[in-house]
């Protein structure tokens, strides 16, 4: 159940996809000397000497609660502390905030491999630095002073706090109330559920991002607000004060992520938790978006860092099972189950599409550090149309990767993979969780259609089909051996997002409900066709010794994944007259 971070793929992967583009045009010169590699160097150092051990120890013994107390798993204070203590909380912060100001990218791929590491750790990180976005980009000078620093620098960690028993994903529907005070603050009253490290040990302070509705708030999503409600109260010389109205009911038996306390919050059994406005009334979920964005972006390396660990293990194990006596071969007795053909056509699902996401992510972080530094004008808004198109995607269809590739794992390890000591499981129940929360992969299917290609008129989708076009102009250009018939049966899964995309442009404005009801598959489609064009883009980018494997990972990824394309643009053109036929009754 070892773990080694790959660490040079991912490094080959960061500059090729934006570290080097970034440092070239100047947009980011503190990349210069080789600190990318560097940075990458030590994370994935960190990744596998200090955090892998965690991930069964986190599975097997959880976090605990016990009187309103949260107590995490052995070895998660002092992993935590040391991590923080290095500075990679702020890797991307603001050094007016007491971050280092580097490229989201970097800090993605750093996280990629920590995720790798143990999914349960880093989900406490992952969420304190949205809301270190979220504060930086809405919250007033006053708390920004009182609270960034500290939050920056991984001393005190953050929260998102949305759902509601009552209100899942319809945070239109919440009921937390917040009333102004006297002396400006407010008083928040209410329950939240499923709050990842709403209470733990690892830190001293807790800062809660709460959604709460003011009295006189117009009813439905544009009568939210956001707060800031800290754990403990924060005195004048910036030392802890009286402990907040808030606290944690308890913890939920989960299917995964044991180590990961997700939480029942209660505010204001006495009277009223203290919280601080962030942003204008009524404009909280506008806020709270900009956590949220960056959640989900994270959620979806998720899939691609279990996807990865599910990979180490099966071809660990397949290497050296031995069972049934592969055909052609000439050695005597069993043979390695690396040997079977199924066993391979497993290991390469899982490897090729692990990649394939994993190059989504990276094309969206990328985007994300055009959005926030590009100086022209129109490059700026294109790169922030990019963001908006592919954060869908890369949340949806990374996590169902994840799922996928965790579930052929189990299938790799045969009767052994459904025990719980082979460590093959705890993947897959990791795994599963990663598709609904932060929006489940639905809600992101929606938006896609909904809002994502139709920017500037469909004019954001077409600049993308053109770029994925352009590198297989250069695949055709190139002559390299190996790729084979690649450049024939991506041409056609492009040419199916391609009509997909006109046909869900048009519904999405003339016959929405339509457009709702093929959502889902052309999100697939999308993510099908940008994933295998990706792969064929990192295979020539390659011209080292680990050439030869790209090349065939993304023939085999042309072959044997792309065709789907086809059929799933007859379900996008279809899947509104399918459940048109359906009737209620055979629901009932």
């Amino acid at each position: 159940m070892s773990f080694t971070a790959p660490v040079a793929d991912i490094t080959f992967l960061a500059k090729l996809f934006g570290l080097d583009h970034l440092e070239a045009e100047g947009l980011a010169p503190e990349l210069a000397d080789g600190l990318a590699e560097a940075v990458l160097e030590e994370a994935g150092k960190f990744a596998t000497d200090r955090i892998a051990h965690l991930n069964r120890v986190g599975d097997t013994i959880g976090a605990r609660f016990d009187k309103g107390h949260v107590t995490t798993a052995p070895g998660w204070i002092e992993t935590y502390r040391d991590w923080a203590h290095g500075g990679w909380n702020g890797l991307t912060a603001s050094v007016d905030h007491g971050g280092q100001g580097l490229p989201h990218l970097l800090h993605l791929a750093c996280s990629d491999m920590w995720t790798s590491a143990s999914m349960a750790f880093m989900l406490g990180p992952m969420l304190t630095s949205g809301a270190i976005d979220a504060l930086a980009a809405h919250g007033s000078d006053e708390l920004k002073r009182i609270y960034l620093q500290k939050l920056v620098s991984g001393e005190w960690m953050g929260t998102m706090n949305l759902t509601e028993p009552q209100a899942g994903s319809d945070v239109g529907a919440l009921k937390t109330r917040a009333e102004r005070a006297a002396d400006g603050t407010y008083r928040i009253t209410g329950q939240k559920i499923y709050i990842t490290y709403g209470e733990h040990d690892m830190t001293e302070n807790i800062i809660h991002l709460v959604l709460a509705r003011l009295p006189d708030a117009p009813q439905g999503s544009r009568g939210i607000s956001l707060f800031l409600v800290p754990k403990f109260l924060v005195n004048a010389d910036g030392s802890l004060g009286a402990r907040n109205d808030v606290r944690c009911a308890g913890l939920e038996s989960k299917l995964g992520i044991h180590g990961s306390p997700t939480c029942t919050m209660i505010y204001g059994d006495e009277g009223g938790a203290i919280g601080y406005l962030i942003g204008e009334k009524n404009c909280g979920l506008n806020a709270m978006f900009t956590m949220m964005n960056a959640a989900r972006l994270g959620v979806g390396l998720q899939g691609v860092a279990i996807g990865e660990r599910a990979y180490q293990l099966a071809i660990a194990y397949a290497k050296e099972r031995k069972q049934g006596r592969a055909l052609h071969t000439k050695n005597e007795g069993s043979s390695a189950i690396i040997e079977h053909a199924d066993i391979r056509r497993m290991l390469m699902l899982m490897r090729a599409k692990t990649d394939a996401a994993r190059a989504i992510c990276y094309m969206t972080a990328a985007a994300i550090d055009r959005a926030h530094r590009e100086k022209d004008p129109q490059k700026k808004k294109q790169a922030k149309e990019r963001v908006a198109l592919l954060t869908p995607v890369a949340k949806s269809w990374s996590t169902d990767i994840g799922i996928e590739v965790a579930s052929l794992g189990i299938q790799i390890h045969g009767g052994m993979g459904f025990i719980e000591a082979s460590g093959a499981a705890q993947h897959l129940r990791d795994a599963r969780i990663a598709a609904i929360y932060e929006g489940t992969n639905g809600i992101q299917a929606i938006d896609l259609v909904t809002r994502k290609i139709t920017l500037s008129d469909g004019q954001a989708i077409n600049d993308l089909i053109r770029d994925l076009m352009d590198v297989l102009d250069d695949l055709d250009e190139s002559n390299r051996p190996g790729f084979g018939a690649t450049s024939d049966h991506l041409s056609e899964a492009l040419g199916a997002f391609e009509r997909a995309s006109l046909f869900m442009i048009d519904a999405a404005k003339t016959k929405p409900v339509e457009a709702l009801a093929s959502a889902n598959a052309y999100q697939t489609l999308f993510g099908i066709a940008l994933g295998g064009v990706a792969l064929v883009k990192v295979a020539l980018a390659d011209q080292g010794p680990t050439a030869e494997k790209r090349i065939a990972l993304a023939k085999f990824f042309a072959e044997q994944i792309a065709p789907e394309t086809s059929g799933l643009e007859k379900i996008v053109k279809n899947a509104a007259s399918a459940l048109a036929t359906i009737d209620s009754v055979l629901f009932a």
